[in-house]
């Protein structure tokens, strides 16, 4: 045959088999085309080879040695091509997550990240706090040049790494912000700090491990000084901590050339000076600028010498000119506290049992045997501070040990103007409370004020553990000019002043007593107080559940109490936790770390199947119970069940014969960060900044603006908001996290997600739950804990985004509670999340890296999809009815949120790679067949008569 002809047949072939490979994109899943390709391929091969056999025998040459090294290097190539298709088979979904993006708008990119960044801004307007005020020292009205001391003011603290991360290389730097406030920066000091800057760490984000905890200071000589001095009489000191996904805060700096015995959140010597040089040159104003998300012990600012200070968290892309408008009197400060700062970080009682705790009789290798103690209870936070020192029978605190331990409280914060505050209307009955404040602002400056409501229940010695205080409500006004006020009004529901009682009555418990409704300036001063009387116990059970639940809460983690002796303030000296290392575990509880089986239910019927003709987008909008969606998922297979289940890295997968799309989900908490494909979007501040404005109007508003850059980036799913709670100051993602209280956590996120969900982008709110240190996240540490706590503080910031934010998606946490890792917890994915909360949609787990995370035992407990890199879908243990039928579940979950999101309308993109691929494979194939030929039929003079 002549050489045109067979190039003829072999182009033909080509066409064809691309031909094949587009049709089949639009009918089969991703991973299925790139199986037909690889089947193809290997009977390609096989028939290369098998021909060469025949052809070799058929002409035997005299060169043989020669011949059998040329078909050695064909058999290799044909292997380097065999493992290359089971490669890309195997790695279908991160190839394609790295290879296809989907199809932008470059204008819709530029406005949304123009809007972006006016929202960062606009968000650190009013979530910078401000601490100190000395004679008004601030705003600094007349006052144009300015000296900048500390490192950190040439490197800092914008928001944190990980998942919260952010591109960093456009943001606003602090002397630009004050630049642009019209301010005049020393460039002397700037010029200095910059030749001694230390460089930051890169982030890895193949292994995370906290941040950069390096803290220097280079020691600036008198003349410098004085130099400074004299171009400015106001100087600020700016003090940064940073924190990061994969590890903890340092509680002792000896690793980092620090003093063991001090803790990062102190102040190193190096800083300690610093601020002892620049107050002894008699600055007009000096004023300390804390740029950390985590609460440092800042006692220091009680010094006469440190005339101002302001909390400025992780000011992300724009904040910087938040700062130099507050500093300039041009925007009032009117941020909240959303953390409690005591003098000293190790003085709550989670601190005692926070960080590494190893079992002791854990077999070699079983790292997983990590455990942490939560027997502090319902005491985090304020809760403590606010109730250890109140007489539980004349309900007074003992203020001079109070303010010795507590140098601001949760929910401070002070503004350039006044404002009054006033109870003018006051309502309730047995099922809500109303408060109508009005707020006048009677001071020189526009400005906003916070109006918060609390509670204060009654104890009883022996009953149920209650904070002396519980935040209840709390809105933001309007800009009020001088002399202008406004009404506000505040509603609480009875039912939420219930407290857990997981040892009696199993159910929430309104006790019977007077109870006080506060109107207070924070958690710890008191404007006005109004009495409430609940006649009679009432007991929040079958016969009648709280308002807003679906059904009503009992006991769902008894085996999570670990029999410890939980802190009581009964008796706070003899109850206050005490760390236990190395503690032995029961057999039956390291069978439990360690177990792989699953649960099979013999009355579980199979599966139906059926070809109804539906698509997804005939199910949008489509009520969750309804029976066409039963109809929709008896089309689904239980291979394509298995693909959906097992492959969401950043995504959510397409299944083209089902109408189903596919998704790009994005993490993060901070703006737009999709490490896996190296993609930024504008870096928001960081959670504690946004939850500092205590507006959720504002924060429903960067929920809106996040939401339009994610879409315009083709993003319909991302992994915020988190809303782990600062259990302790130390934890290396509080930066990523709203508070240490669950109602002002809730109410940020649910304001957040109602934002970004109005703009068709679903958010999985995580980690869902009790993830509230970094230290052993990834070995599945267990964490134990009452219920009361669990419930009361550590779920109650998810529950209201899903009753209020109405989220369609979660993230599980890596952590276990009690034995059981999260995602195959029943109790915490359906009987609580589900029955109770009535959720629905879906859940994902965190990076599914482990073997604990078990997909068999999470699809069976309500855990439906799998963020795994290489795929983790059902085994043959789910090959059961009982799988099917957890499968199917896990389906409708997954569908129910895609259905009803933006990703119905995103044009995902073409995998061309896939093209291409095949296209590569054909020449590779032509080649190869060619070569095989040239080595089995030699020339004729090499042919052997």
């Amino acid at each position: 045959m002549k050489k045109w002809k067979i190039f003829g047949i072999y182009l033909g072939a080509l066409l064809i088999f691309i031909g094949v490979l587009f049709l089949s994109i639009h009918v089969f899943t991703l991973r299925r085309v790139t199986g037909i390709i690889f089947f193809i391929v290997l009977i390609v091969e096989a028939t290369i080879i098998v021909r060469a056999v025949y052809l070799a025998k058929k002409n035997p040459t005299k060169k043989k040695l020669k011949r059998f090294i040329l078909f050695t290097l064909l058999g290799i190539s044909t292997v380097i091509i065999t493992v290359a298709n089971v490669a890309i088979y195997k790695f279908t979904v991160p190839i394609n997550q790295l290879l296809s993006s989907p199809t932008l708008n470059s204008r819709q990119l530029k406005s949304t990240k123009k809007a972006s960044k006016k929202m960062v801004e606009k968000v650190s307007d009013e979530g910078f706090v401000l601490l100190k005020n000395q004679q008004q020292a601030l705003p600094l009205i007349k006052q144009s040049h300015v000296s900048i001391f500390g490192s950190a003011s040439v490197a800092p603290v914008y928001g944190g790494s990980g998942s919260g991360a952010g591109n960093e290389k456009e943001n606003v730097t602090l002397q630009q912000g004050l630049k642009n406030a019209g301010f005049q920066v020393n460039p002397h000091l700037t010029k200095y700090y910059k030749s001694h800057k230390i460089e930051t760490k890169k982030q890895n984000n193949f292994n995370l491990v906290g941040a950069d905890y390096r803290l220097k200071e280079p020691n600036l000589s008198q003349q410098q000084l004085t130099n400074a001095r004299d171009y400015a009489n106001t100087a600020l000191i700016v003090l940064s901590r940073r924190g990061g996904e994969g590890g903890d805060l340092p509680t002792s700096m000896a690793k980092y050339d620090g003093n063991k015995r001090q803790n990062y959140l102190e102040l190193t010597s190096q800083e300690k000076n610093l601020i002892q040089k620049v107050k002894a040159k008699k600055f007009k104003r000096v004023i300390a600028v804390i740029n950390s998300s985590n609460p440092m012990e800042l006692g220091f600012l009680n010094d006469q010498g440190i005339d101002g200070a302001i909390l400025i968290g992780g000011p992300g892309a724009t904040g910087m000119n938040s700062l130099g408008n507050i500093l300039a009197g041009k925007v009032d400060p009117s941020g909240r506290l959303t953390d409690t700062y005591a003098y000293d970080a190790t003085s709550s009682p989670a601190y005692v049992n926070s960080g590494n705790f190893t079992y002791a009789n854990h077999a070699k290798g079983q790292e997983n045997a990590k455990y942490v103690d939560y027997a502090e209870g319902i005491y985090v936070g304020y809760r403590y501070y606010e109730t250890r020192y109140v007489d539980n029978k004349t309900n007074k605190t003992d203020e001079k040990s109070y303010h010795q331990a507590v140098q601001y409280p949760f929910g401070y914060g002070l503004s350039y103007t006044k404002f009054d505050q006033k109870v003018i209307k006051y309502s309730s009955d047995a099922n809500n409370i109303s408060m109508t404040v009005k707020v006048k602002n009677t001071g020189g400056y526009v400005g906003k004020d916070v109006v918060q409501m609390y509670y204060s229940a009654p104890y009883y010695e022996g009953g149920i553990e209650k904070a002396h205080v519980n935040l209840a409500a709390f809105d933001k006004t309007k800009r009020l000019k001088p002399g202008q006020s406004q009404q506000i009004k505040l509603k609480l529901k009875v039912s939420d002043m219930a407290s857990y009682d997981y040892k009696q009555s199993k159910a929430y418990v309104l006790d019977a007593g007077h109870y006080k409704i506060n109107l207070m300036n924070n958690s710890h001063d008191v404007i006005a107080s109004r009495n409430y009387t609940v006649p009679k116990k009432v007991i929040y059970n079958k016969n009648g559940q709280r308002s807003g639940d679906q059904n009503a809460a009992k006991n769902q983690f008894d085996q999570a109490n670990g029999n410890l002796t939980y802190l009581s303030r009964a008796n706070w000296q003899e109850t206050f936790p005490k760390a236990v290392n190395h503690k032995t575990a029961s057999k039956q509880l390291l069978a439990q770390i360690n177990r792989k089986n699953v649960t099979n239910k013999s009355t579980d019927k199979p599966i139906n199947f059926a070809h109804n003709g539906l698509k997804l987008a005939d199910l949008k909008n489509v009520d969750y119970s309804s029976n066409r969606w039963d109809k929709y998922l008896a089309q689904f297979s239980v291979s394509q069940m298995k693909y959906l289940i097992g492959n969401s890295l950043f995504s959510t997968q397409s299944i083209p014969s089902q109408g189903v799309p596919g998704t790009v989900d994005t993490d993060g908490p901070a703006g737009l960060n999709n490490i896996l494909r190296g993609v930024n979007g504008v870096q928001y501040c960081s959670a504690v900044v946004t939850g500092s404005t205590w507006n959720s109007k504002l924060i429903k508003q960067a929920g809106k603006a996040l939401g339009n850059e994610l879409k315009a980036n083709g993003n319909a799913g991302v992994y915020a908001p988190a809303v782990n709670i600062h259990r302790t100051p130390f934890s290396g993602r509080n930066f990523e996290y709203y508070s240490e209280d669950g109602l002002l956590s809730g109410k940020s996120a649910a304001a957040f997600v109602s934002g970004i969900k109005s703009k068709g982008v679903f958010t999985y709110v995580k980690h869902f739950a009790l993830n509230d240190q970094e230290t052993n996240r990834d070995k599945g540490v267990s964490v134990w804990a009452n219920e009361q706590a669990i419930r009361e503080v550590y779920l109650k910031a998810f529950e209201i985004p899903v009753k209020e934010g109405k989220t369609t998606a979660i993230m599980s946490s890596y952590n276990r509670i009690g034995g059981t890792w999260s995602g195959a917890d029943k109790g915490l994915m359906t009987n609580v999340l589900r029955k109770e909360w009535g959720f629905k949609g879906m859940v994902v787990t965190d990076m599914n890296l482990y073997d604990y995370q078990d997909v068999d035992q999470g699809i069976r407990a309500g855990n439906d999809m799998m963020l795994s890199s290489f795929g983790k879908e059902p085994t043959k243990l789910s090959n059961t009815n009982t799988g099917k039928q957890a499968m199917r579940r896990a389906t409708h979950h997954i569908l129910y949120t895609l259905a009803n999101s933006s990703a119905m309308t995103i044009t995902t993109a073409f995998p061309k790679w896939i093209i291409y691929t095949g296209i590569v494979e054909g020449v590779l194939l032509g080649l190869l067949s060619w070569g095989y030929a040239k080595v089995a039929k030699p020339k004729n003079k090499d042919i052997v008569d």
